[in-house]
């Protein structure tokens, strides 16, 4: 999951009224609490990139589709997240996030501020640390690398199985941020950009669609 919209409030808008209504409705500093439209759409209005900013839903709804796969309960994925602020997410394939978004929001925010979660026996089930996706993508030395886009050469289910044929380590971005368009530092790390559909899909769906694919090619009935 690439580029996506999950941060804290930056310091620039910590003290506007719908921020500080926000935090102290649960109970916590503004500055401990993430960004998000929903309720500082008014505070972001002056943010640079603020298109693309302020949606931990999106990376919720991806993550709740991806470690629910068949291909994840297998154990042929890894998930991680790397965020527009330069960090990124490690996440264990047994965890389970909660469902309601906003105790999904608490449970990153406590991420964010400890810079880890464990289970009660003691398991890493998520980690973050400062760490930019060129970085990330190095130390995982992909077989290939693929972003997908609705910019990029179109491709069906069965195009986008030649793409990772001979393939055992495939690197997949999806964007997860609400608008606009990946960062040229972003694109210039894809051996590949491919569309699996002519319109911009939400970023939930394009996850659905390629895993489903995958899974169609590695998992048996």
């Amino acid at each position: 999951m690439a580029e996506a919209a999950l941060e804290t409030v930056p310091p620039e808008i910590q003290g506007h009224p719908a921020v500080v209504k926000d935090a102290e409705r649960r109970g916590k500093k503004p500055s401990q609490i993430l960004l998000d439209r929903s309720y500082h759409h008014f505070a972001m209005k002056k943010l640079p990139d603020a298109e693309k900013r302020g949606r931990p839903d999106i990376v919720h709804f991806c993550l709740l589709e991806a470690l629910g796969s068949p291909l994840n309960q297998a154990n042929k994925l890894e998930t991680y997240v790397a965020t527009r602020g330069g960090l990124v997410i490690y996440v264990n394939p047994r965890v389970r996030l909660p469902r309601v978004y906003e105790r999904f929001k608490g449970v990153v925010e406590k991420l964010f501020a400890e810079g880890e979660i464990r289970s009660e026996t003691g398991e890493t089930l998520l980690r973050c640390e400062k760490k930019s996706l060129k970085t990330l993508a190095e130390s995982l030395n992909p077989s290939t690398k693929i972003l997908l886009t609705e910019r990029g050469e179109p491709v069906n289910a069965r195009g986008f199985s030649a793409a990772l044929a001979g393939h055992t380590r495939p690197l997949i971005m999806v964007g997860c941020f609400p608008h606009g368009d990946f960062t040229s530092e972003t694109k210039s790390l894809a051996d590949k950009t491919l569309a699996i559909h002519q319109t911009p899909l939400e970023a939930w769906t394009v996850i659905s669609r390629v895993l489903c694919y995958i899974e169609q090619n590695l998992i048996p009935l």
